[in-house]
């Protein structure tokens, strides 16, 4: 944890032992009263946090902020709901990375009862996002939408000024190093674990998404959505 996230930019906050922050002050971070260390406000602005006093009961903080952060990468992730526990490494790795929105659709290839896991149907999936913000050292989460369709996401005739890329092994003509020109505004859609169906290829192309590969190895979902971002990070000149 690079960074400690907190809801709002209060001016001081008292934090019970049990709260994971706490925790990571004192036990990882080792501080101790007049000690500061690196704070952030969930989509605001990065500051210094200052430990002003510790008790039994918990830790007293006092806060100053910065300026707000840029904008996130105007990259969108549209990804075939996958079973709970790759979505768990792919809220974490996805968030830490940083796109501007991250979409779990229901796929004709994917499991819908994934939809009704605890990461879903708690605030779990929440706690995964802030955790690779924090990693990163970023205050900026993702908007994050769950268990709805493709066609609900992807709206076919609004992408003049967006690049749209889905990847796919069985019918890319191209792999996505290929690709060499992107718009202001790039969607990059990732099948379920079992890939597209022949209908949502076809539902894709008609929406102006490109089919592109990522080479002959087949890959995790998780490994090929970090690969992919990072080669479309790259061209967008953020990495």
């Amino acid at each position: 944890m690079n960074l400690i996230l907190f809801d709002d930019p209060v001016s001081s906050l008292f934090l019970p032992r049990s709260d994971r922050r706490a925790t990571h002050l004192l036990e990882v971070l080792r501080r101790g009263k007049g000690d500061g260390f690196d704070a952030g406000v969930i989509n605001g602005p990065r500051g210094r946090g200052l430990v002003s006093a510790i008790t039994t009961d918990g830790v007293s903080l006092a806060f100053s902020w910065g300026l707000e952060p840029p904008p996130p990468d105007p990259l969108t992730l549209i990804i075939g709901l996958p079973r709970p526990q790759s979505a768990r490494t792919l809220l974490r790795e996805v968030s830490s990375l940083g796109v501007s929105a991250l979409h779990f659709v229901l796929c004709e290839k994917g499991d819908p009862n994934y939809v009704s896991s605890t990461l879903w149907q708690t605030s779990e999936w929440r706690r995964h996002l802030i955790a690779g913000a924090e990693q990163a050292f970023c205050t900026r989460l993702p908007h994050v939408t769950f268990g709805r369709s493709l066609g609900d996401i992807v709206h076919p005739t609004d992408h003049a000024s967006e690049t749209r890329i889905a990847l796919d092994n069985y019918e890319s003509p191209a792999a996505l190093s290929q690709i060499t020109t992107l718009q202001s505004q790039v969607t990059l859609a990732v099948g379920a674990e079992r890939g597209w169906s022949a209908r949502e290829r076809d539902f894709l192309r008609n929406a102006g998404f490109t089919l592109a590969h990522l080479g002959p190895r087949v890959l995790r979902t998780e490994t090929a959505c970090i690969v992919a971002l990072a080669l479309l990070k790259a061209r967008l000149g953020s990495l």
